[in-house]
């Protein structure tokens, strides 16, 4: 997910108000002439090629820009401030910064060249670096706290800027102040060298054939291979799923979970518990208890306390639907091994798939074949046309970083004005990063030209097609699909009139909303068979006996899925309300026992690889389950009347989606569902009793 950031310090008087009208006027909205590549004619959004050197440059302008912007708001003349050369330029000032910076830092995670992507993540590191040190500038906060707004949305504007400087710790003295400006900073350094280990990574194994006994032909010919002819597997997302699916052999999946769990271990364990006592430090200079009432104030839950009540409430109901679940694994790997009395954490996968082989007569390889990668998107963008009253168009020949990489335009149907772009980056390379994310481009705001048009791109990581063979996707890589497309409509077809406020620019545990909620839709029985299509024959749908024996699988493993979302949340939750030294390892290690029912495999160093602890989500990964009883109440409105309902859709589209940070994620809920959201819908949704 993208962040924020903003600037500092330089000297003028009276003349100042020229130059902040100039960058008033000159806010962020592409014009048709700036949206076209003038050496091809094609659409470019952004600024999608980079030369080696070009972003350290760029980056350096950006900052320097928007520092002088910030400083002329600094030196205004008390009595020549006014809303519009204060909070609204301050807002045109910061989206202007991002508008340039969010690109580049992107080129970090997904540019092919070595030299671009550690630029790339340099500019991620200046960005939290700038954003921390504009927001204790008691200067510009000064010139910001007098300006009263005038209508209910300048109020929203002026209530969240003013609580960032707040937060940032104006109460302290300067040394104190200080102090925390260069924690943060450290924490800022710290993450983007984190990130930059996992990104660099290339851990790969080494298997015979016959070591990779079970998986499908297709798959052991997607691997590159040794002189002698052995398979070449890297810890990819592709690759670990197939393995950890499909290899018949324990010891094969074993090795794989290991290496999973082992990357970056030496390097990254360090400077995450560094990280975590600078967190805590921060959060005791800043009045608050620990690391996690610090992040956690001013979002959904309201403090810490909340969160560990609303987990723990989970545990029991929980773990007595795993249990039930792995019951049936165990009874299935006793028939291999007789006098086995547990499960080891590589069965689950393995297991899972031989139990919906057998109870509901699939396969995950069977049912893939009716899921080709553009099939899946023409049927997800049919969807969103049909919900949201938009037009959603590929563009020929774009400007891009990778020639894996699309782009497509989207319209609104009622007048055909172009509203938004999105770039999908799909397929695994070397030095790529090697899950899943979006990334916020640009932001939409208003300015003196109209709407600008927001942009983003999802970077994922599906099996690269072969020849003869399209990209196929298992229900899982569909439902994954359908979760970052539902964070992409919460930023493409936002219409908060500031940068700062749109989009998924929203309180932390009400972000993953829209995503959660559009996962659900794949489990429609209408909606699977929309998107599907034979790879041989796209006019062939999966065959209703088949969708509806997928369907009915989905229940069995939410026990042990959502007990792994619990475990990751008190994980994080624990580090960042422990005082003291942390060890991340050994916490690890026994919620994993607790939770999972299982020891962790020997020498396990998942904390090294936990990435969301280091990219946003510290104190903040329960949002997940947080936000999933929201994403369940949503799916249950639109149940009532439909999941293609153009009402519904629309309603939603204009009350939630729409409106980004514009009020209180509670309030943007309760004006969709007609009442305040309750959490019944996420236990009938996981089958349990609260």
């Amino acid at each position: 997910m993208s962040t924020i950031s903003s600037p500092r310090k330089l000297i003028f008087t009276i003349s100042l108000l020229l130059i902040l009208s100039a960058l008033i006027g000159a806010a962020g909205c592409l014009s048709e002439e700036q949206n076209q590549n003038p050496a091809t004619g094609t659409e470019q959004p952004i600024q999608a090629e980079y030369a080696p050197g070009e972003i350290t440059l760029l980056y350096a302008e950006a900052e320097n820009k928007a520092r002088a912007g910030f400083d002329a708001i600094a030196d205004i003349p008390a009595d020549k401030r006014t809303f519009e050369n204060t909070f609204l330029a301050f807002d045109t000032i910061f989206t202007d910064y991002t508008d340039l910076v969010h690109p580049m830092l992107v080129m970090g995670y997904v540019h092919p060249d070595p030299t671009v992507r550690e630029e790339g993540m340099a500019a991620d590191e200046a960005l939290s670096v700038f954003t921390t040190e504009t927001y204790a500038r008691r200067d510009l906060y000064d010139a910001l706290a007098d300006q009263l707004p005038r209508t209910a949305d300048e109020k929203r504007l002026r209530d969240v800027i003013v609580r960032r400087f707040e937060k940032q710790g104006l109460h302290l003295d300067d040394d104190q102040l200080e102090e925390v400006i260069r924690m943060k900073n450290r924490i800022a350094a710290l993450e983007a060298e984190y990130n930059a280990n996992l990104n660099s990574d290339n851990t790969t194994l080494i298997f015979s054939e016959e070591e990779l006994r079970g998986l499908p032909p297709s798959t052991l010919a997607g691997f590159g291979r040794t002189e002698t002819g052995a398979c070449i597997v890297t810890t990819s997302y592709p690759d670990y799923i197939a393995v950890m699916s499909y290899a018949d052999l324990s010891e094969t999946r074993k090795r794989m979970l290991a290496a999973n769990n082992a990357m970056q271990g030496d390097k990254n364990i360090p400077l995450l518990e560094e990280a975590i006592q600078l967190r805590q430090k921060v959060g005791r200079e800043l009045g608050y208890d620990t690391w996690a009432d610090y992040q956690i104030d001013g979002r959904m839950a309201g403090d810490a306390d909340s969160v560990m009540a609303f987990l723990n409430d989970l545990k029991d109901p929980l773990r007595e639907k795993r249990e039930a679940e792995f019951a049936t694994l165990l009874s299935i790997k006793q028939r291999n091994e007789p006098g086995a009395e547990s499960l080891d954490p590589w069965d689950i996968m393995y297991l899972t798939e031989i139990y919906k082989t057998e109870e509901y007569g699939y396969s995950t390889d069977e049912v893939k074949e009716y899921f080709p990668l553009d099939r899946v998107l023409d049927g997800l963008f049919e969807i969103y046309e049909s919900l949201y009253g938009i037009i959603i168009e590929e563009v020929d020949n774009p400007v891009v970083w990778h020639p894996d990489v699309r782009l497509f335009k989207i319209s609104d149907e009622a007048d055909g004005t172009t509203i938004a772009h999105l770039y999908l980056d799909l397929y695994p390379r070397e030095g790529k990063y090697n899950h899943f994310v979006i990334h916020g481009l640009e932001s939409g705001r208003m300015t003196e030209e109209g709407y600008a048009q927001p942009s983003a791109v999802i970077v994922g990581n599906f099996n690269t097609p072969q020849v003869g063979k399209p990209t196929l996707l298992t229900i899982d890589e569909v439902w994954t699909l359908f979760h970052e497309m539902g964070h992409a409509t919460h930023n493409l077809l936002t219409r908060a009139p500031y940068g700062i406020l749109s989009g998924f620019e929203v309180e932390w545990d009400f972000v993953e909303t829209p995503s959660q909620a559009f996962e659900e839709w794949i489990y429609d029985p209408a909606i699977m068979e929309s998107i599907s299509g034979h790879y041989t024959d796209p006019e062939q749908k999966i065959p209703p006996d088949l969708r509806d024996r997928v369907i009915a699988s989905e229940d069995f493993g939410k026990g042990y899925t959502y007990s792994s979302l619990l475990l990751g949340s008190l994980q994080d939750m624990i580090y960042h309300t422990t005082d003291g030294p942390v060890d991340t390892v050994l916490i690890y290690r026994e919620l994993h026992e607790e939770l999972r029912g299982m020891p962790a495999i020997e020498g396990t160093q998942q904390p090294a690889s936990f990435s969301h602890l280091m990219g946003g989500y510290d104190a903040g990964y329960y949002g997940y389950l947080w936000s999933k009883v929201y994403a369940m109440n949503i799916v249950e409105r639109f149940k009532e009347d439909g999941m293609t309902s153009r009402t519904t859709g629309m309603a939603y589209r204009r009350t939630v989606l729409e409106r980004g940070n514009m009020a209180d994620g509670m309030v943007l809920l309760t004006d969709f569902l007609g009442e305040e959201p309750g959490i019944e819908p996420l236990y009938r949704f996981l089958r349990i009793e609260g």
